[in-house]
């Protein structure tokens, strides 16, 4: 035995197995050529954020233009900042918005695929085999240096404007003897273990990026931690690990890993393994007094995805305002196949741009007010059941004690070839409909400021007398300019504007009087539709409520 396998034996010396007994537990996957297998690998310390929805969307686009697999792992080897019920929000939430999950946790609690466990806390004895092969090949080390000797290190650095990290001349246990370590494990000194790493910040790294194109880097010549004291792994050595024995193809994520990248194609080379591709996707940004930022979530309520949840935007509208960020020509295809499932757009990631995206709520409700516009009024009233049962109580109890009507509400101007886009999300849906619910109905009789009260007065009564619940919409039309007269209105619009100062007002202004009447607002969808919904008697109470009120004024 070698002084590198007894120090190997030495630092860990339960770990009976060699990597060649998690090669042969984890074959390479038979997929066939060019399938590509991608992953998204969060960690629980919060909520779902929208950069990890976005990157997870990526994923399983690039998965899903060879026929490949998507799955999930949980990075959680930094149990401090672990919060609970993280898990559960981040897996729950990349289901809620449609994107499937082929391996790996499926669920909160159920993982599926022979190429688990799936949690990297699960997989400590995995990742202590190869950290000690590479020890035994004299490729890493054990380092005893405290928090003080690391920073009394980096002071001498900064003093001296050297580079700082633990390099070079810098790398205090670099060359250390089974002998030394020995004595220091006995004083029960506290170890890491860190790379040996062969690179020199002179040589240069040269890889593709996905989406950035050729990259140029300096070498790691940094002696970076590679196993914690705990014998965790750092996020650099699991991902080299797992994703080697998972058969990562290619490695889909956020680009402030760029700078790491030289780090991991070493792990990779060292270790014996074929380095996937890399993707480095440019964050969502947002602007703030005129500067670019990356989205945050101390700043930006829209940076979790609970926020759109909690408004009420469809999964859909999300994923579909994405997907103009992921791809170029998305919004062409979209304008060519306005009905057509995402999923059939065929993606590819050179369309990405490399520089990131600005989060343009506009845009998001644009996508969204289009995305409801086109639902059947049953789902309509399902999926706003749903939302309001959880957000809005009040509004659920009222909606649910007559579904059909409000499915005969929400259904007004639906079904026209061009339905109107008033509702951007379902937090929108109370007050769009709200003066066709008794218990919300506010009564509000403010005019156009051309119309007189006594011009109202006078329709609203001759109105009365007309009102038949029975007329379609044309006779309902025929009904507003036969009683213009009545009030001096022209009974036809052209007439009007061509004489506007021989008359009070034209049909459109009647029936404007009519409207405000009724619901209280001077814009709404078909009112003869929402009269009908009404019902004759509440509509009759209506306009004498309004008689009363102009009477008065």
């Amino acid at each position: 035995m070698n002084d590198f396998e007894r120090l190997a034996e030495l630092l860990l010396p339960d770990i009976d197995k060699d990597p060649s007994y998690y090669e042969d537990k984890f074959p390479a996957r038979n997929l066939g050529e060019g399938v590509r297998v991608t992953r998204v690998a969060p960690s629980p310390t919060g909520y779902l954020h929208l950069g990890t929805l976005f990157v997870s969307l990526i994923n399983r686009l690039v998965a899903d233009s060879t026929g490949g697999i998507f799955f999930t792992r949980i990075e959680d080897t930094d149990k401090k900042r672990e919060v609970e019920g993280g898990i559960a929000d981040i897996i729950n939430g990349v289901k809620h918005f449609g994107i499937k999950i082929d391996e790996g946790f499926v669920e909160p609690d159920r993982e599926e695929g022979a190429y688990g466990p799936y949690k990297q806390s699960m997989r400590a004895e995995i990742y202590q085999c190869y950290a000690k092969s590479l020890i035994k090949q004299g490729l890493a080390y054990p380092c005893f240096c405290t928090e003080e000797d690391l920073a009394a290190t980096r002071a001498i650095q900064e003093a001296n404007k050297i580079r700082t990290g633990y390099h070079g001349e810098f790398a205090k246990h670099r060359n250390i003897t089974v002998d030394e370590a020995e004595a220091l494990i006995k004083e029960g000194k506290p170890f890491v273990v860190r790379l040996k790493s062969p690179g020199s910040e002179e040589n240069k790294v040269i890889f593709d990026d996905g989406i950035k194109g050729k990259i140029e880097m300096p070498e790691n010549d940094e002696d970076f931690v590679i196993l914690k004291s705990d014998g965790i792994p750092t996020y650099h050595f699991a991902h080299a690990v797992d994703d080697h024995l998972m058969g990562t193809t290619h490695v889909i994520r956020g680009d402030e890993w760029i700078s790491s990248t030289p780090k991991h194609l070493q792990l990779f080379k060292l270790l014996g393994f074929k380095a996937p591709k890399y993707v480095h996707v440019s964050p969502i940004m947002k602007l703030d007094n005129g500067a670019k930022r990356k989205i945050s979530k101390r700043k930006d309520p829209e940076a979790a995805v609970h926020f759109f949840a909690e408004q009420g935007y469809p999964a859909e509208s999300v994923i579909e305002y994405l997907m103009t960020i992921a791809a170029s020509d998305f919004e062409d295809w979209r304008r060519a196949n306005p009905t057509e499932d995402y999923k059939k757009f065929k993606f590819n990631i050179k369309k990405m741009s490399a520089s990131g995206a600005l989060f343009d709520t506009d845009k998001l409700n644009d996508v969204s007010k289009t995305v409801i516009s086109r639902m059947k009024v049953d789902e309509v009233v399902t999926r706003l059941l749903d939302w309001a049962k959880e957000y809005d109580p009040e509004f659920y109890e009222i909606l649910q004690k007559d579904v059909d009507r409000a499915k005969a509400i929400y259904n007004i101007d639906r079904e026209n070839p061009k339905p109107r886009k008033d509702i951007i999300k379902w937090s929108d849906a109370k007050n769009y409909a709200e003066y066709m619910f008794t218990e919300l109905y506010k009564p509000c009789f403010e005019l156009p400021t051309h119309i007189s009260t006594e011009s109202a007065v006078k329709i609203l009564e001759a109105y009365k007398t007309a009102y038949d619940p029975t007329h379609d919409n044309s006779q309902w039309f025929e009904t507003i300019k036969s009683i213009c007269p009545a009030a001096n209105f022209a009974t036809d619009t052209k007439a009007y504007k061509a004489e506007p100062e021989k008359y009070a007002g034209s049909p459109g202004d009647a029936s404007t009087i009519i409207r405000v009447s009724i619901t209280g607002r001077t814009n709404t969808p078909d009112l003869c539709s929402i009269m009908k919904v009404l019902g004759y008697d509440t509509c009759i109470a209506r306009i004498d409520a309004a008689i009363a009120h102009f009477k008065t004024v």
